[in-house]
């Protein structure tokens, strides 16, 4: 048996006395003989009481010297787990920084200064497992998640609203007074929420105000400003009555409706689709199916040729794609098929106010039976027939009194119909004409790969009429609007019955923020040449940013701090160019991953509103990698 190794002679008197002195104990349960402790304490000549404290802690650190059989856990090159490393730099960094977790264990709210310190522990300890890491850091794996995810919606964790009085604060409490300088000086040290911090004047500085006077007191000393909300549109009083109608006959409009039945708690939902006479109001035509298809068009009109006996010159649909296929120019034969105006409901205001006393009339269609999904179809066709005679034979007063069936009944001339068809037949043209105009102006390398996009998305545009429209705003807008939506497609955030007109939209917002960002763009270039001299300054201050970090990571995250901390569109934009060109700076291999650094950053900070943080990761990658 091999003997054991000499204790080094660095290691202190006490340190062995407790090891004699855990040692005897065994000795003495094995009933072999032993030194008594006097004799332990004399020879080494150390006091009784830090014998025993050291030997307390040498019981403690036993049972960590024996592990199970197999290979042991990994640990860093000097054999310390880092974890205790990083949970000592978790908590110090929230002692230093109070406020920036706050909540319960349950439900728990971080600030931007702590999420950005979180994503540095990260990429410092990227070769930790997530799970190892999200429990040593103290935060939840999926919250992690959310963090490490660029581009990627996360909502912040708010508190409850204050209920306590805000009526205005007391004599004493002057701008000089004691309260009000103790808010103050808490607020300067604050890294929370404006929420977590009213919690915190009032049960810990037990400064008993309110939500609405800490705001006033913070925005009077000029530390907070409150976000306003937008003000409503105004009414488009001045674009009512405007709907050109002729007679009864001449032109229908048609749309869907989702409604639900509910049986035995069981929940169905259908299309409804209405031809609704723009004459008369009358209710002509109904489909009930599955989903707002094709079929659905042509079985409502199929239906309301043979409720009025004769089909009308023209039927006015949205720009749904399923609106506008070769089974509905077949069913029309020679009926015009019209398109609504695009982003105006009113357009089709006599099917959507069909819908509306649909809604109103209607009661919850819930059936308490043994049924399966066709006695909720059943059930659904019978009330929306009873409702549409009903409504139909209804008389109105804004018609002196005469119901729909008695207006569509009004036999229009030969003049009249004649003078319609022309009409319809001119807006139709001027449509075309419009849409071959638009298609000649269009940049075919857009048009190219919209077409690529559409086929890889799946998404139905008949004519190319949506795909041109998208590319009537410009490369920037359209090739980020599809990377927008695949990337939602892929991350199923998609919302139900998403097609190429939710693209439309994605695109026509992307490119008033795009409109937005180059007239401002233009603004920064100017005062430059101008040589401003506030920007002269955001120079200086960048060349000192850039001077005082040694790591291109740390200057980027620095820069990228200083964006996000603008008040003023001017400067964000400044040190967005500014960290661009930091990135751009560095090898090309390495620009994705600073890239991902910044963008992680960006979505961190919940002080700046979702939209200007999707503003500010468009800008920089736009700056980074401009489309040429």
């Amino acid at each position: 048996m091999p003997a054991l190794s000499h204790l080094d002679a660095s290691v202190p008197p006490a340190t062995i006395a407790a090891l004699l002195l855990v040692a005897r104990a065994q000795l003495r349960r094995l009933a072999l003989p032993h030194p008594t402790a006097t004799a332990i304490l004399a020879a080494t000549q150390v006091t009784k009481s830090r014998a025993y404290e050291l030997g307390h802690d040498l019981c403690a650190l036993l049972p960590s010297l024996a592990r199970p059989a197999g290979r042991p856990a990994r640990t860093e090159p000097n054999g310390v787990p880092p974890e205790p490393d990083l949970s000592r730099a978790v908590l110090s960094f929230v002692m230093d920084h109070p406020g920036c977790v706050t909540g319960s264990s349950t439900r728990r709210s971080y600030a931007d200064i702590f999420r950005r310190r979180i994503l540095e522990l990260r990429e410092a300890y990227a070769h930790l497992d997530l799970d190892a890491f999200a429990g040593a850091a103290g935060v939840a794996r999926g919250t992690l998640e959310d963090w490490l995810r660029a581009g990627q919606s996360v909502t912040a964790v708010m508190g409850k609203e204050d209920s306590s009085d805000d009526s205005d604060a007391r004599d004493e409490d002057s701008p000089s007074s004691a309260r009000i300088q103790s808010v103050l000086a808490a607020w300067s040290r604050w890294h929370g929420s404006f929420t977590a911090f009213c919690e915190h004047v009032q049960h810990h500085l037990r400064i008993a105000y309110g939500r609405g006077l800490v705001a006033r007191i913070l925005q009077a000393h000029g530390e907070r400003r409150a976000q306003r909300r937008q003000g409503r549109a105004p009414d488009e009083s001045a674009t009512r009555d405007s709907f050109e109608v002729f007679f009864p006959g001449a032109q229908w409009v048609g749309d869907g409706m989702q409604v639900p039945v509910e049986i035995n708690d069981e929940r169905f939902t259908f299309n409804l689709e209405l031809d609704v006479d723009a004459y008369s109001g009358a209710v002509v035509g109904a489909s009930v199916r599955a989903e707002e298809d094709s079929q659905a068009v042509v079985d409502a009109f199929a239906e309301g040729v043979a409720t009025t006996g004769r089909a009308p010159l023209a039927l006015l649909l949205d720009w749904r794609p399923s609106n506008h296929t070769p089974e509905v120019d077949e069913a029309l034969v020679d009926t015009l098929r019209m398109r609504a105006t695009r982003g105006r409901a009113q357009n089709k205001a006599h099917v959507e106010g069909a819908f509306g006393l649909f809604s109103q009339d209607a009661p919850p269609l819930c059936v308490r039976a043994s049924s399966l999904n066709e006695l909720a179809h059943v059930l659904l066709e019978q009330r929306v027939a009873t409702w549409a005679r009903t409504l139909n034979h209804r008389p109105r007063a804004d018609r002196q009194g005469r119901s729909r069936v008695e207006l569509y009944r009004d036999a229009p001339s030969a003049e009249q119909i004649t003078e319609a068809r022309r009409a319809l037949a001119e807006r139709c043209r001027l449509q075309e004409k419009r849409a071959a105009t638009t298609k000649a102006r269009t940049d075919p390398v857009v048009r190219e790969a919209l077409t690529a996009a559409f086929e890889r998305l799946q998404l139905s545009d008949p004519g190319e009429h949506i795909r041109l429209a998208i590319a009537g705003y410009g490369r920037d807008a359209a090739l980020d609007g599809i990377a927008i939506f695949e990337g939602k497609k892929k991350a199923a955030t998609l919302p139900d019955g998403a097609d190429a007109r939710y693209l439309l939209g994605i695109v026509r917002n992307l490119a008033h923020l795009h409109e937005s960002d180059a007239i401002t763009d233009a603004l920064l270039r100017e005062r430059l040449a101008a040589h401003d001299r506030l920007l002269r300054g955001l120079e200086h201050e960048r060349e000192d940013t850039l001077a005082t970090h040694a790591t291109p990571g740390d200057a980027v995250r620095d820069l990228a701090d200083h964006a996000l901390a603008a008040e003023r569109m001017v400067d964000r934009l400044f040190w967005l160019r500014a960290t661009g060109d930091a990135i751009t700076a560095q090898p090309v291999g390495e620009r994705p991953d600073l890239f991902r650094t910044v963008a992680r950053r960006i979505h961190a900070t919940f002080v700046v509103s979702r939209a200007d943080r999707y503003a500010a990761e468009r800008i920089l990658a736009r700056h980074v990698w401009p489309v040429t």
